[in-house]
């Protein structure tokens, strides 16, 4: 026995009825449209009654390598072209040149300021979102170095004006800075060339010092020398005397005793005993020295009243009149005294000619940085076509598609709200007759 029962499809609560959906949107068109002009309309009075904001740039680049050749060939500050754009940028990026440049621009930023605002809040307005700085990419050659700078502004402000004002400014204060770094610098250094022709100055007068000490003390050694030998060559005159004069007493006590007052010689004094009266002339060849008694007693007596009486012996010695001589010439070094007479002691300082070069290319050194050029202006900001917030076409376009999904969400919303609400009853009356029937046809199956 066969069965001819069918179960009847049961429909899940999660099943959706794609034409019965399209249905109903089709009678939901007023909704859509409703929503869609609402939020439509929100956006445009947004972007009719919101303040507009505008967008200006300047792009600046790198100078030309004579702009900067001045400052360079000075050996005192080296600046490539690429390191100063970098410093000028370094300079916009400042917060200290921006707020510096608010205070002294203040006329132009009216729009900022609020009752009860203080300076610096007023300030930090305007710099929190508004200017902005576009570097190159590292990787980029250098033909492509540049520093672009944007400024945001809503209507009210002369944006052209600050930016290309504030340009200026950060290019005169990064000059200025340069130009301040220039004049410590060359003053370091001639405070450094000073304390080395001080040095100069202190080692030239120590090696002076020590010349005139040397002379000093060598002019003092050779008088002690002539000194000494002077009391010497007395000394030994001295005793030559006494000596001498011993001897002219032993002399005329022999003189006297032979009776000898004048000079004669030994043939003489033989011949004195004979009687012959005739007259004989002699010739005597003695290789012997004749005693000195020989000479009589009044010339003895007469050398000796003159050695006692004298008073020195000093013209008895040539070298006592050289000694004398040279010690005169020591009494005054004129070495010493040309030295201490020196007037300009500078010019014999040895080593000090390139110092004292450099002194003066430090002191003649002239960069007008009034003239120097840091960056090119390649772009200054212009007078904008428009505004670049808020984008009116964008915003109405995108409030009417935010009206049309809210419509959307709406309609779905409602929609499955009222399928829940009519489905549930009809779900539990097909379920209960389905259990019954069922169980029906499974006992019939059974008794066949």
């Amino acid at each position: 026995m066969s069965s001819s029962f069918r179960a009847p499809p049961v429909h899940s609560s999660r099943e959706i009825d794609v034409f019965s959906l399209m249905q109903s949107a089709l009678r939901q068109k007023k909704l859509f449209l409703i929503t869609t002009l609402s939020i439509g309309v929100i956006a445009a009075a947004y972007v009719f009654f919101s303040t507009p904001e505008y967008q200006v740039s300047s792009v600046l680049r790198p100078v030309a390598i004579n702009e900067l050749d001045a400052l360079n060939r000075s050996e005192v500050y080296q600046l490539p072209p690429a390191d100063a754009l970098i410093k000028v940028g370094a300079a916009l990026e400042s917060y200290d040149t921006r707020l510096g440049f608010f205070r002294t621009h203040q006329a132009m930023f009216k729009r900022f300021e609020r009752p009860g605002r203080t300076l610096e809040q007023s300030f930090e307005e305007f710099n929190r979102n508004s200017i902005n700085l576009v570097l190159p990419d590292s990787k980029a050659s250098v033909m492509s170095a540049f520093i672009k700078i944007e400024m945001n502004y809503p209507a009210g402000v002369d944006g052209v004006s600050v930016l290309n004002e504030f340009v200026k400014y950060a290019i005169a204060s990064e000059r200025a800075q340069i130009a301040a770094d220039v004049s410590v610098i060359v003053s370091n250094r001639l405070r450094e060339i000073y304390g080395k022709l001080a040095a100069a100055r202190s080692s030239y007068e120590a090696d002076k010092a020590l010349r005139i000490a040397s002379l000093v003390e060598s002019d003092n050694l050779k008088k002690a020398n002539l000194q000494d030998e002077l009391n010497a060559l007395r000394a030994q005159l001295k005793t030559l005397r006494s000596d001498r004069m011993a001897q002219l007493n032993e002399a005329i006590a022999i003189s006297k005793s032979l009776g000898i007052r004048k000079p004669t010689t030994p043939s003489s004094l033989g011949d004195s005993d004979r009687t012959d009266s005739s007259r004989v002339m002699r010739t005597e060849i003695n290789n012997q020295q004749t005693p000195l008694y020989f000479m009589g007693s009044d010339a003895l007596e007469a050398e000796r009243i003159a050695l006692s009486n004298r008073k020195t012996d000093d013209f008895t010695e040539a070298r006592i009149a050289q000694i004398a001589r040279e010690m005169q010439l020591l009494r005054s070094n004129r070495e010493i005294e040309m030295l201490n007479r020196r007037e300009q002691e500078d010019l014999f300082l040895s080593g000090v000619q390139p110092l004292r070069t450099e002194i003066a290319r430090l002191r003649n050194l002239n960069i007008d940085m009034n003239n120097v050029n840091l960056v090119t202006i390649d772009r200054q900001a212009l007078e904008p076509l428009g505004p670049v917030k808020p984008n009116k076409g964008l915003v109405i376009a995108l409030g009417l598609f935010a009206g049309l999904l809210l419509g959307i969400a709406i309609f779905l919303v409602r929609y499955f709200i009222k399928v829940r609400s009519e489905f549930l009853p009809a779900e539990g009356v097909s379920r209960s007759t389905y259990s019954s029937q069922e169980a029906m046809h499974l006992s019939s199956r059974k008794v066949s």
